[in-house]
This record gives structure tokens, C-alpha cells and sequence, in this order.
């Protein structure tokens, strides 16, 4: 039963949109767990406390549901042809949130999929996490034989690099195991070499308080100037230490998912109307975006920075003719 109701699991996820699914033992974190307590206490988590609650549930998924036996782990692929403009006077816009909100897209799938086990096998229960929640998602991606952690930390998948959303079901049920990925990353030191911040302070270590995705998104507050002059013109997340790896130029592929179509006033915003937007203007044109996460007050802080970081360009080239 295990072998054919996996391969009908995997089947059917991938009817219902997802790239790659594996499937890991529902087991205590033990390494990952000494890896992230000293990332906490080495005060690389930032201001976001919640990274500090629920450790023993990040750790042990039988904490979150007691009877778990498998975890379910899906990718989907986001990437778009479509590339960040050149033109000055706009802001950038990580890739991720050019579309709808991944966590709606995929958390409304994973239900479909866990809906279809429990029709299937009565006494089924399974909680559905998409980067929400206690769950470490990209560890379970590579024990699940997803891709695996790059030096910068985010999963990279061999078929569609790391431009994939990732998410799980915690499921009661024992199933079939995929065999987990391995690092292939070798002696590539790209991304580390080119982020702005030095954000990744050691191979597969990142200090969010330096990592300008971070800054933009999590962060509330102001900004070191020393940082915000690093930020060039990114307002919301930053792609540059995906862009560099040779994994996403060589195996990405366009998504053909509407819902992560990029909308147009994502790709190349005029960082003047970004800053003088309202409240009002906020809501309604991140409505259903992922973009809604960093609040109007952060997102006209960014495109502040931006601007003072587009006037002191436009200074220094002055200077030199």
C-alpha cells in the first residue's frame, strides 16, 4: 500500500500544479536544530522574535502533530522571463512578488492534495504549512529529496534552480521515503562575492540584520545609512544572490502559472509614485500580493532610500564629468 498510495500522492500533486514532491519520515531535527539555536543566538534572526517561539515544534514535527509519521514537501515554480528594468527613476521588486500571493496559491493546492489522501484513507489527518508556521520548509525539502540549502541559504532544486515556492502536509500516514539531496554547490562562492551588504557572513549562514531582502520586508523601523546606501534601488526583497548562482542561469525555466504572471506595476514602479502613495493606494494595489507584508510605512521607507540612493548617483556622476 505504501509504494502505490505514494506514487498516487506525487501523481496527483503534480496534477494539481506542483514541479517536484517528496516525501521524508516525520523525524527530530537534530543537527538543523544546533544550526538554528546558534543562528538565534548569534543574533542573526533580527527583530523577528518569533524566529525564538516554538523551537521544539521547528524541530519536531510529532510537537506540531503527534501522531506524524511523513512529510509531504512540494515546489512550485515562479520564474518569468520578464526582467528588472534598467531605468533609474524605478524601484526593483524581488521576482517572487511580482504575482499573486504564493501562500494563497499554494495553501489552497496542499489542501486539494491532503483532501485527496483523507478521501482515500480514512483515519487520515495532516496540517498544511506554506511558509507559515513552525516548519522548517526548506530542510524538509532536501530530506525529501527536493534540491538542496545553496551557501545563501535558499533551496535550489535541479530542475528549476531556486525559484521555487515551497511548502508541506505533516501527515499521520507511513508512505513511501525519498532519499535526501545532496549539497552541489562545490566551491562556487558567487553569491557570497556578490551581495552588496555581505549579508552572508559564511557559506549557508545569513545575518538578516544586514540582508536587504530582510531590511525591506521583516524589518520595521529605520535603516542604517551605511546599509540603505547598499540597497541600490531594490524596495521590496532582492534577487541578487539568486541572480549570480549558475544553477538558476542554467535551469530555470518560465512558469506557465498565471497567478505568478508578474503584474505590470510591479516590474518597474516609478519610485516617486511609490513614495507618494497612500494608505488607500496601498492596499488596493497589493491586494492579494505578497508585497501587502511590509506595510505602506515600509514600503514608502524603501522607496525613500532608493530615491536619496538615485540623487547620490546622480551627484557622483556630476562630479566626475
Amino acid at each position: 500500500m505504501e509504494v502505490d498510495f505514494t506514487q498516487q500522492i506525487k501523481q496527483e500533486a503534480h496534477r494539481l500544479g506542483f514541479e517536484k514532491v517528496g516525501i521524508a519520515p516525520a523525524e527530530k531535527l537534530e543537527a538543523e536544530a544546533l544550526h538554528l539555536k546558534k543562528w538565534i543566538a548569534d543574533g542573526y534572526h533580527g527583530t523577528m522574535g518569533w524566529m525564538e517561539e516554538n523551537i521544539d515544534k521547528r524541530i519536531d514535527p510529532k510537537s506540531i502533530l503527534p501522531l506524524a509519521q511523513s512529510i509531504i514537501s512540494v515546489a512550485m515554480n515562479y520564474y518569468t522571463d520578464t526582467q528588472h528594468s534598467e531605468d533609474p527613476n524605478t524601484g526593483k521588486i524581488s521576482r517572487y512578488a511580482w504575482g499573486t500571493d504564493y501562500h494563497d496559491v499554494l495553501t489552497e493546492r496542499l489542501q486539494s492534495l491532503l483532501q485527496f489522501i483523507k478521501d482515500r484513507q480514512p483515519g487520515a489527518e495532516g496540517k498544511v504549512y506554506v511558509d507559515t508556521g513552525p516548519m522548517m520548509d526548506k530542510v524538509w525539502a532536501q530530506r525529501a529529496g527536493i534540491g538542496w540549502q545553496g551557501k545563501h541559504s535558499n533551496l535550489i532544486t535541479h530542475d528549476y534552480g531556486s525559484w521555487v515556492f515551497l511548502g508541506e502536509i505533516i501527515l499521520n500516514l507511513k508512505l513511501e521515503y525519498d532519499v535526501p539531496d545532496t549539497d552541489h554547490c562545490g566551491s562556487c562562492t558567487l553569491c557570497i562575492e556578490a551581495c552588496p551588504t555581505q549579508a552572508i557572513t559564511e557559506p549557508y549562514v545569513v545575518d538578516a540584520n544586514r540582508c536587504i531582502s530582510y531590511l525591506t520586508i521583516e524589518h520595521r523601523g529605520e535603516i542604517a545609512r551605511e546599509l540603505g546606501e547598499k540597497f541600490d534601488r531594490w524596495i521590496y526583497g532582492c534577487d541578487i544572490c539568486q541572480d549570480v548562482c549558475p544553477w538558476n542561469q542554467n535551469d530555470a525555466h518560465p512558469t506557465e502559472k498565471e497567478e505568478f504572471q508578474p503584474r505590470q506595476i510591479n516590474i518597474a514602479p516609478k519610485l516617486t509614485d511609490i513614495a507618494a502613495m497612500t494608505q488607500n493606494e496601498f492596499s488596493r494595489q497589493f491586494r492579494k500580493s505578497p508585497m501587502k507584508r511590509t506595510k505602506h510605512s515600509g514600503l514608502i521607507r524603501n522607496a525613500s532610500i532608493a530615491l536619496s540612493n538615485r540623487k547620490h548617483d546622480s551627484l557622483e556622476k556630476e562630479k566626475q564629468e
